[in-house]
């Protein structure tokens, strides 16, 4: 079998291999082309060389000097090297000097933070991740591999045998919703990731709505329809505003805050009618609009057992001053003001550890991150539960592993065995921000394939300055090109949110996307007007 694998230095010729001139393009690597004592093949600062011992496999990684050499038509072995060594027997994998190589799946922003924080963890031996995308290779913080199939189980844990991994951590809801983390955990594979069962929490709203009326859980008042005379109906009875959302999977699109009846009639036949999100909105759910400020709160579950992440608070609608339609996510920051210990304290008590009990009671123990999205109500000052996501959110997900201290893989791996009692993470003082920028068009239609410069640039700003890549890929010229509605996520670390903000800024400033825009005033909410209004 053949991946595709970053190169993670410039090269010249070796034997047949073609030219490459730049970073990270990829070429069809099989094994016989990987050599003991070989390197420069992989970006996460080493080798890995397989060798087959019946039912055993082990996975060597070089520290030596470059092993490739040109002009000589082939490879020849470097000097003194080092290794570190993971060894499997049947599919089972232990460390057998506490270092673990990772595989992430999925290719977004969310993705590529993850990858950041897991390569700087003490025990990363490698980051793989799949299909991952141009920025990710380009980085260095994770080998990818695009063309591995991760709708495929099978193809998912054969790849995860021959490599030698030791913790698979899933980003995206599709391949947990569709059983990719049953098929793993079945194969003797650590996988931090809900099963199928338990990621309805995300994958059916009505689900995660019947699990809160059971349980206790402070949510807003609902109904759900299949039937859209009954939704309208309902919807004349309660009046405007009111929320109508697709029960499925939807891209981050399904939900419609309608602000008057006709709107809401609309909605519904959108949904009910039209059939525009497919199966996913074959069922609606008609809620309450809540008036108040909205929070992410993120749990790291071990099936039994919760410990709480950093708050954060991210902007959802597309314009300054939460205007125009929703996103995915148009920037955020971290902490969240909003959220005070003592409300973290009792979204904890009513809200995530009951769920995860109730999830246990009904068969179906969560084991990932669960995302809260909250409601802090106006009208009450306290947090409702708006929806869950079985994932890291994004790009909340840029701000939190920023900050981390702890070693995210230990953490992950207690999760997985179900040992997270007692633990409790490390994060750096003071906050971080991510500015997201977009295809102009964006949450419509958008342009795909415009060129993205001065991205080294803008991580010059400052040491504190990191940019993640949402959607890029390369064009034939070497340059970044966009290839997504949501393309980078520009971080900043500062002593506060004041110096977060203006570093994040300032890099964002440097890039030229003449085809890109961002929201100008990410943590507004936080920050004084005076202080967040920038220059057009």
């Amino acid at each position: 079998m053949a991946f595709k694998v970053s190169l993670s230095s410039s090269v010249a010729r070796y034997g047949s291999l073609p030219y490459l001139d730049f970073h990270s393009h990829l070429f069809n690597l099989t094994p016989k082309f990987i050599s003991p004592f070989c390197s420069n093949v992989r970006p996460t600062g080493g080798s890995f060389v397989k060798h087959d011992f019946g039912n055993s496999v082990k996975v060597q990684r070089s520290y030596g000097r470059g092993g490739f050499n040109a002009g000589d038509g082939g490879y020849r072995p470097s000097a003194t090297p080092a290794f570190v060594s993971l060894a499997s027997n049947n599919g089972v994998f232990s460390p057998s000097e506490e270092r673990v190589v990772v595989l992430v799946i999925g290719g977004g922003g969310r993705e590529h933070s993850l990858c950041y924080a897991l390569k700087r963890s003490p025990s990363c031996d490698a980051v793989f991740c799949a299909p991952g995308n141009a920025g990710i290779s380009n980085s260095g913080d994770a080998t990818c591999i695009d063309d591995l199939d991760i709708s495929s189980s099978s193809s998912v844990i054969a790849f995860c045998r021959e490599w030698g991994v030791g913790l698979v951590v899933v980003g995206p809801e599709a391949p947990l919703v569709s059983g990719l983390a049953n098929d793993l955990v079945k194969a003797g594979i650590p996988t931090f990731g809900p099963s199928s069962e338990a990621a309805a929490l995300e994958g059916s709203k009505d689900f995660m709505k019947r699990l809160c009326d059971k349980y206790a859980i402070p949510t807003a008042k609902y109904q759900t329809f299949t039937d859209p005379s009954a939704a309208k109906e309902y919807i004349k009875n309660e009046g405007a505003p009111i929320v109508v959302k697709a029960d499925g999977l939807a891209a981050g699109k399904g939900v419609i805050i309608a602000m008057t009846l006709q709107e809401a009639f609309e909605a519904v036949d959108l949904m009910l009618v039209k059939n525009v999100f497919g199966s996913a909105g074959y069922r609606v759910i008609i809620e309450e609009y809540l008036e108040g400020e909205e929070a992410s709160f993120f749990a790291i579950v071990d099936g039994e057992n919760a410990i709480p992440l950093e708050s954060a608070q991210d902007h959802k609608r597309v314009g300054d001053g939460d205007t125009g339609p929703n996103t995915g996510g148009m920037g955020a920051y971290s902490p969240a003001p909003v959220l005070t210990k003592e409300l973290e304290s009792v979204v904890m008590k009513s809200i995530i550890l009951p769920t995860v009990k109730g999830m246990a009671a009904e068969g179906c123990k969560f084991v990932g991150v669960l995302y809260a999205g909250l409601m802090i109500e106006k009208k009450s000052g306290l947090p409702k539960l708006i929806e869950y996501n079985v994932r890291f959110g994004d790009p909340e997900c840029q701000v939190l592993m920023v900050r981390l201290e702890s070693d995210l893989i230990q953490v992950l791996l207690a999760a997985c065995s179900g040992k997270l009692s007692g633990l409790s993470l490390e994060w750096s003082p003071g906050s971080a921000m991510v500015v997201v920028m977009a295809s102009e068009g964006y949450p419509g239609s958008y342009k795909k394939g415009t060129v993205i410069r001065n991205l080294e640039e803008a991580e010059q700003v400052a040491s504190a300055v990191k940019v993640f890549h949402a959607g890029t890929a390369f064009d034939s010229n070497g340059n970044f090109i966009s290839t997504g509605g949501r393309v980078l996520g520009v971080t900043a670390k500062g002593i506060d949110l004041h110096e977060a903000r203006d570093l994040a800024y300032q890099a964002v400033e440097q890039i030229n996307w003449p085809e890109g825009f961002y929201r100008r005033d990410i943590g507004w909410r936080a920050l004084p007007r005076k202080q967040y209004v920038t220059e057009t």
